[in-house]
């Protein structure tokens, strides 16, 4: 059996033809580690964390991963082309939606202003899974006064002669600071998957989540030129479909009170089924080379935190995920029936944006790594028709009025038959001011009772996320 202590076991040495011993540390990688270490620990120290999330951490990571990647100042050009787009894309959604401009005029953001200006929103997402994770952690460790008394013999027969077995008044400690190195590395881990979303997200709505609070459309046109390349589409185009989609959200989360609220708590329900498995914990901690940075980071976005899903879990994640894809069907459709035939690219600049949102890319994966969600609606094309046939059958304002309250909004097995969720989805003025009024969930035309399982139904619901063949390769 090795005597090297956990953590610091050399690799294996490289095969070398000249026979001469080689050095099995990387003094560079180590110097990192330590610095990294040595930098949360001070930070630790200064600014003690009560919470299960360092933040002031989470954005210091992030901060130096999106300078790392590079962050170009946004140029006035930029600012410009924005405000023209946003402008002109008010305009055009001004007739097929009831939700009115926001008249908050347009933002331009670099990555590093996305992160400070969303950074608040983040916390109240996160912050629950964080939560139950730490607690989960928690239940896992051994209290000290069970950890003193088990010491074993070998370890207790180097302890001098006059020092008490009794070790809770020292243990304790260790465990606070056990407690607050664990919220630092889930701030770590929080900064590198914010940092990688700073870098793939093209406005202030792009991930179907109301993140700001001001109704601001905003762009960021470093990761809109990016998301333009190869598209060979004239570059004041995307800008316009992009502006379209961004002010689409922005109205929809204005002027329905309720969306940010009903989202955060299915996270939150979503996070109190959170339990860890200690035996994948125990391996993986055994797996980790501390000498390696790049061991690191891969240990701890290789999903470790997060657990198999409970079937209550699963309920959730349903009504989540069918919310989301709600969401961006009814932005996917009011923008394409503002744009009608008036730009040329329109069709094309839909595919890419549905195609980039079926695939995900590296921020997708790495911030469902983190909380264990997928923040990527994976229905979007029968969430857009579901509003399409809405729309044919009542009419804009028919349409629109669907959001007035959670309790009316399609559920997902609607998302597999449109036309009966049409068919039934007449509401009377009486049922709407009952459940506007908090009195009770109205009854729907096509026999919707109380206790609906509509997508924004925050509990009681068993449903489960229909198969969807399509799901994996959307486009």
């Amino acid at each position: 059996m090795s005597n090297v202590p956990f953590g610091f076991q050399p690799p294996e040495p490289p095969d070398d033809s000249s026979g001469q011993p080689q050095n099995p540390f990387n003094m560079a990688d180590i110097g990192s580690a330590l610095s990294q270490l040595g930098a949360m620990l001070q930070g630790m120290s200064a600014n003690p964390q009560s919470g299960p999330v360092n933040w002031s951490a989470a954005t210091d990571v992030a901060r130096q991963a999106i300078a790392s990647a590079g962050d170009p100042v946004v140029a006035d050009a930029q600012r410009r082309s924005v405000d023209e787009a946003v402008r002109l894309a008010d305009l055009w959604l001004d007739p097929v939606t009831t939700f009115p401009t926001t008249g908050a005029g347009a933002r331009a953001w670099s990555r590093s202003e996305w992160l400070a200006g969303t950074m608040p929103a983040w916390q109240q997402i996160i912050t629950p899974i964080a939560e139950q994770v730490q607690t989960s952690m928690g239940a896992m460790m051994p209290n000290p006064e069970d950890l003193a008394s088990g010491l074993p013999e070998e370890l207790r027969s180097m302890l001098p002669a006059d020092m008490p077995v009794d070790l809770t008044a020292m243990l304790g400690p260790l465990m606070g600071m056990a407690k607050q190195m664990g919220a630092s590395m889930f701030a770590m881990q929080a900064g590198q998957g914010l940092a990688a979303l700073a870098g793939e997200v093209l406005g202030a709505g792009d991930v179907g989540l109301p993140l700001t609070t001001d109704g601001v459309p905003t762009l960021l046109p470093e990761n809109v030129a990016h998301f333009g390349k190869g598209l060979e589409i004239d570059d004041a185009e995307i800008v316009l479909y992009l502006a379209l989609r961004e002010v689409a959200h922005q109205r929809l989360f204005q002027h329905v009170a309720w969306l940010g609220p009903t989202v955060r708590g299915a996270v939150a329900e979503y996070a109190r089924g959170i339990g860890l498995d200690s035996g994948a914990m125990e391996k993986a901690m055994r797996d980790i080379d501390m000498s390696n940075p790049a061991n690191i980071q891969e240990a701890l976005s290789s999903g470790v935190l997060v657990p198999e899903d409970t079937p209550e879990q699963k309920a959730a994640l349903a009504r989540l995920e069918t919310l989301l894809a709600l969401v961006e069907g009814w932005v996917d459709h009011v923008v394409t029936s503002a744009v009608g035939d008036r730009l040329g690219s329109a069709v094309r600049l839909q595919e890419a944006v549905r195609r980039r949102r079926a695939a995900g890319g590296p921020a997708e994966k790495t911030f469902s790594t983190l909380v264990g969600l997928e923040m990527r609606p994976r229905r979007l094309r029968d969430a857009a028709a579901l509003w399409s046939e809405l729309e044919r059958a009542r009419g804009v304002e028919g349409r629109d009025a669907v959001w007035q309250h959670p309790d009316l909004l399609p559920g997902p097995a609607d998302l597999d038959d449109p036309t009966s969720f049409v068919a039934g989805s007449a509401i009377s003025d009486a049922d709407l001011a009952a459940l506007t009024s908090g009195e009770g969930t109205a009854s729907h035309a096509g026999g919707e009772a109380e206790g609906s399982e509509g997508a924004g139904a925050a509990e009681g619901s068993d449903a489960t996320p229909p198969e969807d063949p399509d799901a994996a390769s959307e486009e």
